[in-house]
């Protein structure tokens, strides 16, 4: 159980600042490519649950298509990769603040609801049900995004022809 702990902590070191340079890169492609350590990390971390289907969807949905939307609407769209302006405000130390005061309400919400208890985990789930789940009870939000990642390609596309 010890070298699941490790590996967690260093995927969510990676993940953390993974998720800082999404937001501080002032180029928005390497926001992208940052996005996907995130996301990488989350799969990762599903495999350390030993869920290993719902990892290959993390690899496959997010990173392989959502990603891609992502690079091919920033590309078709002819946005200017670097900022034009310093992005960066005065606003830090508010946010930071915030950050710390949301943080630490979650925390004693988490503490005093599970205090010292073991949370025992009684079976995993597993790609049956989760097939299931996804193909019967939510079928409509399932191909909802679908249709929407779909009209945001379109979109893009109709954005980025020349006239």
């Amino acid at each position: 159980m010890v070298a699941q702990n490790v590996a967690f902590w260093i995927f969510a070191a990676f993940m953390a600042v993974g998720a800082v340079r999404v937001v501080t890169t002032d180029n928005i492609v390497h926001a992208a490519l940052w996005l996907v350590l995130v996301l990488a990390g989350g799969a990762a971390q599903f495999i350390i649950l030993g869920q290993e289907f719902v990892a290959w969807v993390q690899v496959i949905v997010y990173i392989g298509a959502v990603i891609v939307l992502f690079l091919f609407g920033i590309m078709l769209t002819r946005a200017p990769m670097e900022a034009e302006e310093k992005l960066n405000n005065n606003l830090r130390w508010p946010g930071l603040v915030a950050a710390l005061l949301f943080s630490g309400t979650i925390a004693w919400a988490f503490i005093d609801e599970w205090g010292n208890d073991n949370v025992a985990l009684t079976k995993p789930v597993r790609t049956k049900e989760v097939g299931e789940l996804i193909f019967r009870g939510y079928l409509v939000p399932f191909e909802v995004v679908g249709v929407l990642l779909l009209a945001a390609l379109i979109g893009a596309v109709v954005m980025a022809r020349k006239d």
